[in-house]
């Protein structure tokens, strides 16, 4: 038996299994569920579920659309999971990616009488001695949290984002299921090690942990605003920390105009292309200059101020790209912008993880063929969205996986970039690129910028040098000491003990009834004992017996696929 502790048996949790297994099988996934062999792996002494067959409706909808309706109907764990996947283009098929776009949560508000005493027990006072103003009504609902307007008692418009109870034992529980689930998939599912589920989990919680935490929502917010200090065309909503907590964010309120209103905009006055510019430079100074993004920069979250100011809204999903990260999209972009293979290839060894499935020569023959198909377009005329979106077809295919972060920067781009078409029809994301490159590239060939780089080398191989000696003589005293050891990992094992176990059982099963069957024909053979229908009672209830468990024997065979 494996030791699969990551499937957590209490009684909470498998009730979850048989909801979520119980969605996964209505929307016709029980083939899927079957591979997993879930009852195996929890030990119950019964099926903890039933398979069954989707509805007639349900199985004309594409896979897509079915997995997309039953991450819905499984609530806010699996709809935030779906949402982070629909960044993974590297990942998943596009049909997958364009149907979790679509994934929304469908909430239901949480009474405003929970609200209130919430942020009593929070804040440590009733609401009406804090505030000036509550409104009852939300303004917004969603899964994690929901979100009130109201006034201090200074004045200041506010709103306030409050996380809703009991949310966060809710996706602990699905994320330790979901942790088996992956584990499972990868046991039983062939290739499915390739795109790390365990991976991909782990992201996920670390993901929205973060999101679950209201002050580490604050502090980025503030990261922005001192980004931003000296920029006077965007503006960072003020926090006020007094009224915020880990599940309470009061925010400066900020009335402005949705950036996807465009009539409202023209019957202000507002030049549309004069923010569709401000708004791309912002972006690329984000990521090029600052390595602190914003991560669903979708026109909800994006309101135009008097002046041409724009405001960003909604700071739970960002991404972050350190130094090192930075420096490989810069060579990244560079490269894809001078249509260098040779550097590109050398940019995905580096910061892609090559699995043994890549084929070089493939890849540097689908590169060229890449690069031919845009190299008659004049760079003012390519559309970054389609560039990217053929770019990541070719790390697909060939099994690159790039950093979480660059493919959340690549989703962001994406919508920048249509929102900039939507205000101006002849917006060029390129366009605006090309100037922060040319910066960069001029501020790496400074004496400054290269004695930087050549300080940091020196550094590094300076802390090399001296570790060196310490390293090599705690290398040979393990040996000395017989302490040397070598950690080997076998492969591919676990299936092979989850077969021999069943087989095993299975064989013992059938001695059993074996047993059974040669017993009962001895006992036959005494004509003692109670007698029905002339024949001894006891034999008869053995072969009756032995026949059941024959029969439950050869169910379990079949439906497990493998005669």
């Amino acid at each position: 038996m494996l030791p699969i502790l990551r499937v957590n048996r209490n009684i909470r949790t498998i009730r979850r299994y048989r909801t979520i297994l119980g969605v996964l099988i209505k929307y016709g996934f029980g083939h899927f569920i079957e591979q997993l062999n879930i009852d195996y792996y929890l030990e119950l002494g019964k099926r903890i579920i039933s398979l069954g067959k989707a509805d007639k409706a349900i199985e004309r909808l594409t896979q897509p659309q079915r997995l997309r309706m039953a991450m819905e109907e499984l609530g806010p764990t699996f709809i935030k999971l779906g949402q982070l996947l629909s960044t993974r283009a590297d990942i998943l098929p596009a049909p997958y990616i364009n149907e979790f776009r679509k994934l929304q949560d469908k909430v239901p508000a949480v009474p405003t009488i929970e609200i209130r005493k919430h942020l009593q027990d929070e804040l440590g006072a009733p609401v009406d001695e804090l505030f000036a103003e509550f409104r009852s009504t939300p303004i917004a609902t969603a899964s994690i949290a929901q979100v009130h307007l109201g006034r201090l008692h200074s004045g200041e418009q506010v709103a306030f984002k409050v996380r809703r109870p009991g949310i966060v034992q809710t996706i602990e529980t699905d994320i330790d299921i979901l942790t088996g689930l992956a584990y499972l998939i990868e046991q039983h599912i062939e290739g499915a090690k390739i795109y790390n589920p365990s991976g991909l989990v782990n992201e996920f919680r670390r993901t929205i942990t973060r999101e679950l935490n209201f002050n580490l929502e604050g502090r980025t917010v503030e990261r922005f605003a001192a980004n931003f200090a000296e920029d006077a065309t965007v503006y960072i909503p003020k926090v006020f920390w007094k009224f915020s907590r880990e599940t309470i964010l009061t925010m400066e309120y900020i009335p402005g105009i949705k950036i996807s209103e465009l009539e409202e905009l023209r019957r202000r006055g507002y030049d549309l292309k004069e923010i569709a510019s401000r708004g791309a430079d912002n972006f690329l100074k984000q990521i090029l200059e600052h390595g602190l993004f914003h991560g669903d920069p979708h026109p909800g979250n994006l309101f135009i101020l008097p002046d041409h100011v724009i405001c960003m809204l909604d700071y739970g999903m960002v991404g972050r790209l350190g130094y090192d990260l930075k420096e490989q999209l810069i060579n990244l972009l560079q490269a894809l912008l001078a249509r260098d293979v040779d550097s590109i290839i050398s940019q995905l060894l580096y910061s892609g993880e090559l699995t043994d499935d890549s084929d070089l020569k493939s890849l540097r023959r689908d590169l060229d063929e890449f690069i031919d198909d845009y190299y008659e377009i004049l760079l003012q005329d390519i559309k970054a969205g389609k560039l990217l979106a053929d770019f990541i077809e070719i790390l697909v295919h060939h099994h690159i996986h790039l950093s979480p972060d660059l493919m959340l920067l690549a989703k962001a781009l994406v919508t920048m970039e249509g929102v900039g078409r939507q205000l101006d029809p002849e917006f060029n994301m390129i366009a605006h690129l090309r100037p922060f490159m040319e910066r960069i590239v001029r501020e790496r060939l400074s004496p400054g910028h290269m004695s930087r780089d050549f300080l940091k080398v020196a550094n590094a191989y300076g802390a090399l040098a001296r570790n060196l000696p310490r390293d090599i003589k705690e290398f040979l005293n393990r040996l000395n000491r017989n302490q040397f050891k070598i950690d080997l990992e076998h492969r591919g094992l676990d299936r092979l003990a989850t077969d021999m176990d069943r087989s095993s059982n299975r064989v013992s099963f059938a001695l059993i009834i074996g047993s059974l069957i040669v017993g009962s024909s001895l006992i036959i053979q005494t004509d003692k004992g109670p007698m029905l229908f002339g024949l001894p009672l006891l034999g008869l209830v053995g072969y009756l017996i032995a026949g059941l468990l024959g029969l439950w024997l050869a169910v379990g065979i079949l439906r497990s696929g493998r005669l």
